[in-house]
């Protein structure tokens, strides 16, 4: 049984007609205006509809609701729909609206997001794929999320943690917080580390589908090298993957963005869905939830690994070494170290 919030305005009744013969028996269909009591432990689908101007007001009050809660959606598991009149804003209002619902507690499964441009454009090359038009993909995406909603089962304990990171050891206050939380992780975990910074991590070619399919199922990708040789393997082997992020102008360092778009290859042959992801992000002013977005986008609406609730942990520190002065820092370390382990 899936609980659909549904945040009503002009555009809902399409998005509601296309939802109720999907649905699983016993679902239901919630106005967010009407309350978001009781949602705790639920499977929900976040369905919003945008008008002409990318907007839902509707969705924007349940959104300030889910940012003052840590824990209105303990303990549930997610996925969402938008669907927009024009071509801009619908991934931006379903980043905004998971990394919401995240902090608030709600899980998301990897791949959540069915989004539908005004012109479904988007859809064209699943159409091409599946030889069908881009309404039938876009129907045939949204009957597949639901039923992967629906059934949905919390992935195995975790056994191996990977921690990547494009950070100088000396220097680094995100590096220092890794070495906190590190710490404060069980014994028999395995944890592997492996740093970017060597300058040999090329960008993605941007190879055809064919091609990087190709590449993908031969295990490997156009360029080779590390992301090949250490990268896949690890990522194959984890159970949780810790991205290490130090906020370079509000994004992720060059390297941690090749290493995600080089991932590709190998989510060609390997879906993520029972690998989780955390993020460790440190900005020296603010912005560390531009990064935690991307992280949602890159990584799990992307690149399909699941989001555990308060999947990231962000900090400010700007002086070399001042993070490990903040205050309570230890304590806020080993209570995620925790989070990561009974995720």
């Amino acid at each position: 049984m899936l609980t659909v919030l549904l945040p009503e305005n002009d555009r809902s009744p399409a998005l509601r007609d296309l939802l109720v013969p999907l649905l699983p028996p016993g679902s239901d269909i919630r106005d967010p205006d009407d309350g978001l009591e009781d949602l705790a432990g639920r499977r929900l689908l976040f369905a919003v509809a945008l008008d002409e101007g990318g907007c839902n007001m509707a969705y924007y009050r349940m959104l300030s609701r889910l940012r003052r809660s840590t824990d209105l959606l303990s303990d549930s598991i997610g996925a969402c729909i938008v669907t927009g009149v024009g071509e801009f804003y619908t991934k931006d209002v379903a980043r905004d609206m998971v990394f919401a619902a995240n902090q608030a507690g709600c899980g998301f499964l990897g791949r959540p997001l069915v989004e539908a441009t005004g012109s479904l454009r988007n859809f064209r090359t699943q159409a091409q794929i599946g030889g069908t038009d881009e309404v039938t993909a876009f129907h045939a995406a949204v009957a597949e999320l639901l039923s992967r909603l629906n059934g949905w089962e919390k992935p195995a304990p975790i056994r191996h943690v990977l921690a990547l990171h494009a950070s100088q050891r000396a220097t680094s206050n995100t590096l220092a917080l890794w070495e906190l939380v590190k710490a404060g992780l069980p014994s028999d975990l395995g944890v592997q580390e492996i740093c970017l910074r060597n300058g040999t991590m090329a960008d993605c070619n941007g190879c055809s589908y064919t091609a990087c399919l190709h590449f993908g199922e031969q295990g490997g990708c156009f360029y080779g090298g590390p992301m090949v040789d250490e990268v896949y393997p690890a990522v194959r082997k984890c159970d949780a993957l810790v991205m290490l992020c130090a906020n370079y102008n509000d994004a992720l360092a060059a390297n941690l963005t090749a290493c995600v778009n080089r991932l590709t290859a190998l989510f060609r042959q390997t879906r993520m869905y029972d690998k989780r992801i955390f993020g460790l992000i440190v900005s020296g002013y603010s912005g560390g939830d531009l990064l935690a977005r991307q992280l949602i986008s890159a990584l799990n609406m992307n690149k399909s690994f699941y989001l555990p609730p308060r999947f990231s942990l962000l900090e400010t520190a700007n002086e070399r070494g001042s993070l490990v002065k903040l205050p309570g820092i230890e304590a806020q370390a080993a209570a995620f170290a925790r989070h990561i382990a009974e995720s």
